[in-house]
């Protein structure tokens, strides 16, 4: 493979001058003139790139699947929840006038936009994850039919979504003072966008669905900094107040109208490691929380203990036993020292 210089010309463009007098006019800033630049490096350089990268792909490791097995598009799922989000909220996320006069056309046209598009990428999940070796980059009719399948009973639980969502929102709203209403909450609250996301993605977490779920929930993360796993079971009216770094590992069970701020981590610690040295799978490692639990920011709970009904959790708190029903945990009094500097230049210290 040879890489050549290209030497752009330099075009001239009359304008006036002084005196009516038209002059050249130099090349545009953008313009790049690669006669006049030094050589950066030779096509023999490049040449040694290329082949050490395409020998990198020929290695046995885990980034070296380069077989057509499909496998589920990054841009196409994201653009599944921008749909399902113009189709959860239509009067919010729509660049077209949804009115009662239009709703059963408009509502009739994206169930089926998202039903095709849905039932596509799902049957690329059961595709990667086939069991037959040599068989998984074929056409599959059981796959595709089982991306139909699940593709079809995801969108019956729109109208239970919908419900959740409703009262999510009004937990929302009963929760924060500053909320000015239902729109503000919808449209600006990242901790009710990443409930959301969250609630689609579980729904398909329970269809067992692959790799989706995370798709979306990760997105999520990336975009409202709160890290929801797919497989956490969340009960009705929960709210997430300013929701930064916010974490909620996969065997979380968090029962009905509990509140959480910024910073809270429901976690797991190290992982135990069986006899192959390998960590265990498919244990339950994290807290459950039941009904009516407040935790308030920077939080810490690890590992599979329950805070009981009604318990409210200080902030920055780290928990690793179980809380009984209605008890207040809080840390002690800090101790805190002032440092003053008085007019005569000399500083007092305060211990407190």
């Amino acid at each position: 493979m040879m890489y050549t210089r290209v030497k752009t010309s330099r075009r001239r463009f009359p304008v006036k001058g002084r005196g009516g007098q038209r002059e050249p006019e130099k090349a545009p800033a953008w313009g790049v003139d690669m006669s006049e630049r030094p050589p950066q490096g030779n096509g023999e350089d490049l040449n040694e790139v290329v082949d050490a990268t395409l020998r990198s792909y020929e290695d046995e490791g885990l980034l070296d699947d380069l077989s057509e097995r499909p496998i589920p598009s990054l841009d196409d799922v994201t653009a599944i929840l921008v749909d399902l989000r113009e189709l959860l909220f239509p009067r919010h996320f729509n660049r077209r006038r949804v009115v009662r006069e239009n709703i059963a056309y408009y509502i009739g046209d994206k169930i089926d936009q998202v039903y095709r598009a849905l039932a596509e990428q799902i049957a690329k999940g059961f595709q990667h994850e086939c069991p037959n070796p040599g068989r998984e980059h074929q056409p599959c009719d059981l796959c595709m039919g089982r991306g139909r399948q699940e593709s079809a009973a995801f969108l019956k639980k729109i109208p239970h979504l919908r419900k959740m969502f409703a009262e999510d929102l009004e937990a929302a709203f009963e929760g924060d003072p500053a909320a000015k209403s239902f729109d503000e909450i919808i449209f600006s609250y990242p901790g009710f966008r990443a409930v959301v996301v969250y609630r689609i993605a579980h729904e398909l977490h329970v269809q067992s669905v692959p790799l989706l779920p995370r798709i979306m929930t990760e997105h999520a993360h990336s975009v409202t900094g709160v890290d929801i796993h797919p497989g956490a079971t969340i009960g009705r009216r929960f709210f997430i107040d300013h929701a930064t770094g916010v974490i909620i590992g996969e065997t979380t069970q968090i029962g009905e109208n509990v509140k959480i701020y910024q910073g809270v981590t429901l976690g797991a610690f190290s992982f135990p490691k069986g006899p192959d040295g390998k960590i265990i799978r498919d244990q339950k490692r994290h807290p459950t929380i039941e009904d009516n639990v407040t935790i308030y920011s920077g939080a810490t709970i690890l590992g599979p203990i329950v805070i009981g009904k009604g318990a409210e959790i200080g902030g920055n708190v780290w928990l690793t036993d179980p809380v009984p029903p209605g008890t207040k945990v809080v840390i002690g009094k800090p101790h805190l020292v002032y440092k003053i500097t008085s007019r005569e230049g000399y500083v007092t210290d305060y211990q407190i």
